[in-house]
């Protein structure tokens, strides 16, 4: 049975969530373990340079990203996992895509939207081209399934409006990649503002749980928790979001449902409640501190794995990249 190519890539800006970690990197752990797929995970450093950041911090946090992938439990042996910018073929046909792109097209993007108005200062050609390089990451690969949010479907949208106008051109060039939503994961808030989702950049640091905060911090975060003024715990996301939200954390940590969760904790201080939720995501999150700082402290092989990783991603876009290039009338070796 031909395997499905599932790919996925996450830019290096920041540390991830304790959201993200609930939602995706659990959804991550459980395909590369089916045998059917065939997953690539890449570490989108390209993507990244739409914001302007010093050199030093985009290579460390690129480095840091690559040890939180396996930190958390992906395995280079079940998986592609390397580095979007040591793969030449993305830059390459994203310049083919280019041409079959237009520009109403890019303008109407509703992250171009979003991200022109919060950096007024630096409306880049990348941050308005940012979705067909994404379409070439995707496309290079022969995708079957890209996991995705609800509010990443547009720019998958548009991936699969260009390989289409592309194949209608020049004959089945690309695969048309579908959406993998999966079965929706637990909702994170911030701590916060519990009725905004917990996000990587918010700009208040006490909303959200990095999977690399100490133990100390996260307990210091918890504690702070908004919550309300009833002292009653009761699963309620309308009338009790706050408490809600803690209550998803803990059920989402512990595999039980936020009413279980609501059940066991029934008659507790808010404060107890706070300090048990924190318990419960410090030792989940405790591997994976002490896995990333062993992986930090040996630069060498990180790098060696991310030579590997883009060998073995390289053998495969580029015969991609030949397929497109040839179709357009390029010479191709």
């Amino acid at each position: 049975m031909e395997k499905k190519v599932i790919y996925s890539a996450v830019q290096p800006t920041s540390q991830l969530t304790l959201g993200n970690y609930l939602g995706a990197v659990n959804n991550w752990l459980k395909i590369q373990d089916d045998e059917q797929n065939d997953c690539i995970f890449a570490v989108a450093d390209l993507h990244s340079l739409t914001i302007r950041r010093a050199p030093e911090e985009v290579e460390s946090r690129t480095l840091s990203l690559l040890a939180q992938f396996l930190a958390f439990g992906l395995d280079e042996k079940k998986n592609v996992i390397y580095v979007q910018s040591h793969v030449a073929a993305h830059t390459r046909l994203a310049w083919i895509l280019n041409c079959y792109t237009y520009v109403g097209e890019m303008a109407r993007m509703t992250q171009f939207k979003d991200k022109s108005a919060k950096h007024a200062d630096n409306v880049n050609m990348g941050l308005m081209d940012y979705p067909v390089l994404m379409a070439a990451d995707i496309l290079l690969y022969d995708t079957n399934l890209v996991p995705v949010g609800v509010d990443q479907l547009q720019h998958l949208e548009i991936t699969r409006d260009i390989a289409i106008r592309f194949n209608n051109i020049y004959g089945e060039t690309f695969k048309v990649p579908e959406a993998l939503l999966g079965r929706a994961g637990a909702k994170i808030m911030s701590l916060s503002d519990p009725l905004a989702k917990m996000s990587k950049s918010d700009p208040n640091p006490m909303g959200r749980i990095n999977v690399l905060d100490s133990e100390a911090d996260i307990v210091k975060k918890f504690k702070r928790a908004v919550t309300d003024s009833e002292a009653v715990i009761a699963y309620d996301p309308e009338k009790k979001p706050g408490v809600s939200n803690l209550l998803t954390i803990l059920a989402a940590v512990e595999g039980v449902t936020p009413e279980q969760a609501a059940a066991e904790c029934e008659g507790m201080m808010y404060g107890h409640l706070k300090l048990r939720v924190a318990d419960a995501v410090a030792a989940m999150l405790k591997p994976v501190r002490e896995n990333y700082a062993a992986l930090m402290g040996d630069k060498a092989y990180l790098l060696d794995m991310a030579r590997r990783g883009a060998e073995k991603a390289a053998a495969r876009a580029d015969k991609t990249l030949a397929r497109a290039s040839k179709a357009v009338g390029l010479l191709v070796d």
